[in-house]
């Protein structure tokens, strides 16, 4: 099934090599795995070249609010969908109380979940990137998500090609 029973859903090593041979695969495209909590997995050169430090994005996006409510809903389809994951219960038991911002978007229920859009990004070396994201599930392992974006616009696919080449 490619699934290990315990605690929480861990998908077996052969699952996780194989998608992420899959995210090398995609380049040149950015591309990363998750799970169903947002653990990144993997992740390929060109996604490397455009995330940036976790702690910058409060500035990262140029819609940051879309971006963190999106999120957020999808934090809440798997919580639903994982009662049983403790690591996720305390992961937002700790959001609530450490942010303001997300314990207000939290406390509006909002489950609508977007596996496709645009993105607009704030990058320090490549400036505003336009993205577009599909974000894919697995038929065999549901619970994994490949995170795939595309330049929105030639000025965005210039960027892109810069952040690569370094």
């Amino acid at each position: 099934m490619g699934l290990e029973q315990g605690r929480g859903l861990r998908p077996s090593a052969d699952v996780v090599k194989a998608l992420a041979r899959l995210v090398a695969d995609l380049s040149p495209l950015p591309v990363m795995l998750m799970n169903h909590r947002y653990d990144i997995l993997a992740w390929n050169r060109e996604m490397t070249g455009l995330l940036m430090d976790f702690d910058t994005i409060r500035e990262f996006y140029v819609d940051r609010e879309r971006v963190v409510r999106e999120g957020i809903a999808h934090l809440r389809a798997a919580w639903a969908a994982h009662p049983e994951d403790r690591a996720l219960t305390d992961l937002i038991a700790e959001f609530i109380t450490g942010d303001e911002d997300f314990a207000r978007l939290w406390s509006e229920r909002d489950i609508e979940v977007n596996g496709r859009g645009r993105k607009v990004i704030r990058h320090p070396d490549a400036g505003v990137i336009a993205v577009r994201f599909e974000v894919l599930l697995p038929l065999q392992d549901p619970d994994q998500r490949l995170l795939i974006f595309r330049a929105a616009d030639d000025e965005s696919q210039s960027a892109l090609d810069r952040l690569c080449a370094r």
